[in-house]
């Protein structure tokens, strides 16, 4: 296969050349913000008009935009696509959410991965858990997973038996308590890779074995500062390598991705990030980087 079909590239770190994004729906009486774990009540205006302008900025960089429909007022989270699946050079890994509000997402990533032509290679399946905010390529056969409320351990197992037939090795990264399995913390809340010597990160709360293996691999870590961890200075989404987009209040964070030598993009989340706890990673699932897959 190549390139021309769409999809492929195991990397968070090449080029982005094409995007899958669910635009915002409006809630119901059925949706309570406080179940969903959100600040405030939902604002599907602003949401909305946040949305609209930050696939603007993607398609203005150059990156093919897929922008998908929910459908279901009760599937709030679904604006966040990253998490329901991985997407490798042999077709797509359908997860199993650890946040039960957010199980049915992955059916309707199954649908949607249907519609733009893109294979199922895996599923995991209960008990296993697995969320794609967990996981992120360290390099194209190196898979790293973090291990928390939202993935499991039995999650990890059943990945890394559908990875290794692929060639790919996954490293397993345990993530702390922090504030417990009611508030989301997901590896890519503690590290983002923007380049493939580059990361930014949140070191309190990363394992020593894992700064271990970044450092073995001659990564350098652009450390954000306390005060910016709860505005996600750490949930950066690269372009391309050192090209990166990210939340606008990050302001200590953007100035050190620069002094790195990094071309840095912002944007407005009030609604769409702040709100729902959720990156300019959550909101994207890169379905093609670089040049893809070269499979037959």
């Amino acid at each position: 296969m190549t390139s021309e079909n769409g999809w492929g590239g195991q990397s968070v770190v090449d080029r982005l050349r094409r995007v899958l994004v669910y635009e915002p729906i409006a809630p119901d009486e059925h949706v309570s913000w406080e179940e969903f774990g959100y600040f405030r009540p939902i604002d599907h205006e602003q949401a909305t008009s946040e949305h609209s302008r930050f696939r603007q900025i993607l398609t203005d960089f150059g990156t093919e935009v897929v922008s998908a429909q929910i459908g279901d007022a009760r599937l709030q989270d679904a604006i966040f696509p990253f998490d329901p699946v991985i997407i490798t050079d042999q077709g797509a890994i359908l997860g199993r959410m650890g946040k039960e509000l957010r199980r049915r997402e992955v059916d309707l990533m199954r649908e949607t991965l249907t519609d733009v032509g893109i294979p199922i290679a895996g599923e995991i399946t209960a008990p296993g858990t697995f969320e794609g905010g967990d996981s992120f390529w360290l390099d194209e056969r190196t898979l790293a997973i973090g291990r928390g409320y939202r993935t499991n351990s039995e999650g990890i197992d059943q990945m890394r038996a559908i990875l290794e037939p692929m060639g790919v090795q996954v490293i397993t990264v345990d993530l702390p308590h922090w504030h417990g399995p009611d508030e989301c913390l997901h590896l890519l809340s503690l590290i983002s890779l923007l380049d493939h010597d580059l990361a930014v990160v949140y070191l309190p709360l990363l394992t020593v074995e894992f700064v271990k293996e970044l450092k073995a691999r001659n990564i350098q870590l652009v450390e954000i500062p306390d005060h910016e961890f709860p505005t996600q200075g750490c949930n950066v989404l690269a372009l391309e390598p050192r090209r990166c987009l990210v939340l606008a209040e990050n302001i200590e964070s953007i100035q050190r991705l620069r002094e790195a030598g990094c071309e840095v993009l912002t944007y407005q989340g009030t609604e769409i990030s702040h709100n729902r706890s959720g990156g300019p990673t959550c909101l994207t699932r890169p379905l093609l980087r670089g040049n893809g897959s070269t499979r037959p």
